[in-house]
């Protein structure tokens, strides 16, 4: 990978709508070049899919919180597999230390983020969580 496909990832990742024509106009290449950048960007798996990026108005509406996970022994694949399930959690983390595990959660209100938070909690395979509510967002990349 170059420089002019991580600038092709860059634009795709700010917009992945963006035509072709345009992303060739912005990297100083032909259409043609770029679809074939893309395509061997794809079948490599470095581009893996696109997705939708939500509004800051919709985003900033919703309640968000970090949710820090302890398992228990050998248990993390099941809760993994039943935390993926859930709408509301949409990325987890293993991480080192204390807690296993760190999920984002993100609902439409208070009660919704509570139900969430209590569904976690009993969960099978989870010994203790640790909640924090995410007042503001001072940067995302």
């Amino acid at each position: 990978m170059d420089k002019t496909d991580k600038e092709i990832i860059q634009l795709l990742s700010q917009d992945a709508r963006t035509s072709t024509t345009s992303l060739a106009a912005s990297v100083g290449l032909s259409r043609s070049t770029v679809q074939e950048r893309i395509k061997r960007l794809e079948s490599s798996g470095i581009i893996s899919g696109y997705t939708v990026r939500l509004s800051e108005g919709y985003r900033g509406r919703q309640i968000h919180a970090h949710v820090m996970i302890s398992l228990v022994p050998k248990r993390q694949a099941e809760v993994v597999t039943a935390l993926r399930k859930m709408v509301s959690v949409d990325s987890l983390y293993a991480i080192s230390g204390e807690y296993d595990l760190i999920a984002h959660v993100n609902a439409d209100s208070t009660d919704d983020i509570d139900a969430t938070l209590d569904t976690i909690g009993i969960m099978e395979g989870i010994e203790k969580t640790r909640s924090s509510i995410i007042l503001s967002t001072k940067f995302e990349r």
